[in-house]
């Protein structure tokens, strides 16, 4: 198990898992498609972080970059086009593939839902079949929180029932964990999917809680707080979240079957409390506008984790004001703010 595909690695998960993975020593080879969701430059960024020339002619091309650390190369490539991906898997000869890529975001899906069906159900039936045709030892793959729904039990378990998805995005990852269990029975292809549950910190997503607040309270702006503040997230800090998926990878007990795992901090947080953490981190107050439920979002996200904790001993370490200062940190020193 020495040489990983990690898809999406120039995302936010993609890109510290793959810092990890190199820094572990395992020959990486990462892909990305590199939309224009939210900014390319932010992905590009990460990229160079990686040891990765952007500015290149190659890169432009989308031909095949060489890191300038030893163990980790680059081509731009999206799911969707499955002969260069076949093509791809059949020169390599990869013994894992991480499949991070997908199509993020809730209430981006109203707008722009066949994204959603082509990235990341389209794009992760290529993934499958490239897996099973060359016979990779362990796909994992994410899942998402999302499909929990509005369910009131909490904490959520990976027994729960999840048939009631509220977005399309969360329906497409919840399809996910059903097309990976098909093939899991009928071909023996070992399947781990990881629900995260609210991922955060340096290098996050600009569509986030965490860097929207962030930079309405460095400027001063107002930020949007829905449901009045009556809303509870899970927050889980990036390295919790790539200790996890190194401990899957790692587990003894991946050799075979159909494994879903949630990866969350099992700690809760109000979101005017979070707003309060991050108002401590800036070292400013918020301004704050009210505003009712969005369409799409859930009250209520709480992982159980005793499953990865069995599994692996997965663990979090990192509280939500250690991690919100981390993380801005990490955004004054970007953004020069």
């Amino acid at each position: 198990m020495n040489k990983i595909l990690v898809t999406g690695s120039a995302g936010f998960v993609g890109f510290h898992l793959s810092k990890k993975l190199i820094s572990l020593g395992f020959q990486v080879y990462g892909i990305d498609n590199l939309n224009n969701y939210y900014d390319v430059n932010l992905k590009k960024d990460r990229l160079a972080d990686l040891g990765i020339d952007v500015q290149s002619e190659g890169f432009l091309s989308k031909a095949e970059i060489k890191s300038t650390l030893s163990n980790f190369r680059f081509r731009q490539v999206d799911l969707v086009e499955d002969q260069k991906l076949d093509g791809l898997f059949n020169e390599e000869g990869f013994d894992v593939v991480i499949n991070l890529a997908a199509q993020a975001g809730v209430r981006y899906s109203f707008d722009n839902p066949k994204i959603y069906v082509q990235s990341n159900i389209v794009g992760f039936i290529n993934v499958l079949e490239a897996c099973r045709q060359n016979k990779i030892k362990h796909l994992i793959y994410a899942s998402s929180s999302s499909v929990y729904g509005n369910q009131e039990k909490v904490p959520f378990s990976e027994d729960d029932s999840v048939d009631k998805p509220i977005s399309l995005y969360a329906a497409t990852k919840k399809s996910n964990e059903l097309m990976a269990h098909v093939y899991s029975h009928l071909y023996d292809l070992p399947t781990t999917g990881l629900r995260f549950f609210t991922v955060y910190g340096p290098w996050g997503r600009p569509d986030m809680a965490p860097f929207l607040f962030t930079k309405a309270m460095l400027s001063g702006s107002p930020i949007k707080v829905f449901n009045n503040g009556d809303l509870m997230r899970d927050f889980t800090y990036i390295d919790d979240i790539i200790n996890g998926v190194i401990g899957v990878l790692q587990s003894e007990e991946k050799s075979g079957g159909y494994q879903l795992f949630n990866i969350g901090n099992n700690k809760p947080v109000k979101l005017i409390d979070f707003i309060k953490s991050l108002e401590i981190a800036c070292g400013k107050s918020a301004i704050l506008e009210m505003y009712p439920m969005q369409d799409g979002d859930v009250y209520k996200t709480y992982a159980n984790i005793d499953a990865l904790k069995n599994s692996c001993g997965f663990e979090t370490t990192v509280d939500i004001d250690c991690g919100l200062k981390q993380f801005v940190d990490w955004y004054k020193d970007y953004y020069k703010s």
